[in-house]
């Protein structure tokens, strides 16, 4: 029997789209000089169980086990490179564990995580328990109850600080010493630069010549760049050529960066943040976005509404689309 085509995705230099229909068996995309493969069942759970609502980040260790935060009575869920189900934890921690990052002290890693329903961010180790709690800044002065505080994102500095993103609250971002103890706020509503419009994931880098703070200003369709001191930078954002639609979060890996775009998709942008490739596309504009698309009208190849992207050390990318029965995806790296 002949094999059945299966579509085959090159992404040209141009940021175009080729459709070519070849004798191969991957699903696969181009970007730049890379190659990945949708793995197809990757993460699936036993029996047909759903993984809940998909409403939160990836993180990936050093042994490659790929935590995964939901909404369920499962807070995080944690598969190894393979896709099967090492452990799960969390119950105290369900229903709005949303942002997650590993920090490693004295060789040992655990998390910090944003949680948009206890209103607080909070210390995790790699086996859910809680290591310790942080309410809403009221020393800013900028909250009046904790109810105003909705934290999505945690970026570690490299001094045992870290920045939160009060991305469904007030849209500014705090920053805090290694003793917890806040610093300042940054940003603030609004859409000139250095203001913000869900500041819905945060990222800080530090090889290059200074540390900055990465923004996914997502409802400003823009990525923003800060210094530490707060003061921005730039923004990346490209209306025209329809770069960024809603940007959720900004990972590195490599040499790359991977934004997943809550509207269908993910980029992959260079370290000077130039676009290199698009994975993945959603073609139907009325899918995007969407929380509730069902396993029905999903398709391989195609992403739904991507939340949380990120890298293991092999360079491969997990995805997971924001959809009421969850989705988690392996793009495995080819080349």
């Amino acid at each position: 029997m002949r094999p059945l085509p299966i579509l085959f995705v090159t992404l040209l230099a141009a940021g175009t789209l080729s459709l070519a229909y070849q004798q191969a068996q991957p699903l696969r995309v181009k970007a730049g000089k890379h190659t990945y493969e949708w793995v197809k069942g990757w993460g699936a759970l036993p029996g047909g169980k759903t993984l809940g609502n998909t409403h939160g980040c990836i993180v990936v260790d050093k042994q490659d086990h790929v935590y995964l935060c939901k909404d369920n009575e499962e807070g995080v869920i944690v598969f190894d490179p393979s896709g099967k189900v090492v452990r799960t934890f969390g119950k105290e921690l369900a229903n709005g564990l949303h942002g997650l990052a590993l920090v490693e002290t004295d060789g040992k890693q655990w998390m910090l995580a944003a949680h948009i329903g206890r209103h607080q961010v909070l210390g995790l180790s790699l086996t859910g328990d809680i290591l310790w709690t942080l309410d809403y800044p009221k020393e800013s002065g900028l909250y009046t109850d904790a109810g105003q505080y909705a934290p999505t994102s945690v970026a570690p500095l490299p001094d045992g600080g870290f920045f939160v993103a009060d991305g469904y609250g007030q849209s500014w971002i705090h920053r805090y010493d290694k003793d917890r103890k806040y610093v300042k706020s940054i940003g603030g509503p609004g859409s000139e630069l250095g203001l913000l419009q869900t500041p819905h994931g945060i990222w800080v880098e530090t090889r290059g010549d200074a540390p900055v703070l990465l923004v996914a200003d997502r409802e400003n369709q823009r990525l923003q760049v800060f210094d530490l001191d707060g003061k921005p930078q730039r923004e990346i954002k490209d209306l025209e050529h329809d770069l960024l639609r809603r940007p959720c979060h900004i990972h590195p890996g490599g040499e790359l960066y991977v934004v997943a775009d809550l509207a269908g998709r993910v980029t992959l942008l260079d370290r000077s943040l130039a676009l290199v490739g698009q994975l993945f596309d959603q073609p139907d504009a009325a899918k995007r976005a969407r929380n509730d698309i069902l396993p029905p009208d999903w398709r391989d190849g195609e992403f739904i509404s991507p939340h949380c992207a990120n890298f293991d050390s092999k360079g491969n990318l997990y995805v997971t689309d924001w959809v009421s029965t969850g989705r988690i995806t392996k793009l495995a790296r080819v080349e």
